[in-house]
């Protein structure tokens, strides 16, 4: 059993990591429990783009501190600014593939 929880965070980032990998921009966001560390540690490993959402922005900061603590997080955002991050990571993975 990987996690607990039905469904499981980790097992989707494992899906994205196998069908998109480098491709993937993740960001877990406020929950409680370590489920999706270790799937965007995974994300991270095929160069994924990872954000984790930020301590004070987070009703409860599990999920996103055990992505930190594990060093699967590129970057840590506020909630309020992760999906501006995440446009622009995006934005930056499709420059990359056009000049590629």
């Amino acid at each position: 059993m990987v996690c607990f929880q039905r469904p499981a965070v980790d097992v989707m980032f494992g899906s994205f990591a196998e069908a998109a990998g480098r491709h993937t921009i993740a960001a877990p966001l406020t929950g409680m429990g370590a489920d999706g560390a270790r799937g965007m540690n995974v994300l991270l490993e095929r160069s994924a783009h990872t954000i984790a959402q930020d301590e004070l922005s987070c009703v409860v900061y599990g999920m996103p501190r055990e992505a930190v603590r594990l060093g699967a997080a590129e970057k840590i955002a506020p909630l309020k600014d992760t999906a501006r991050k995440m446009l622009m990571a995006a934005q930056h993975r499709s420059r990359q593939l056009v000049s590629a």
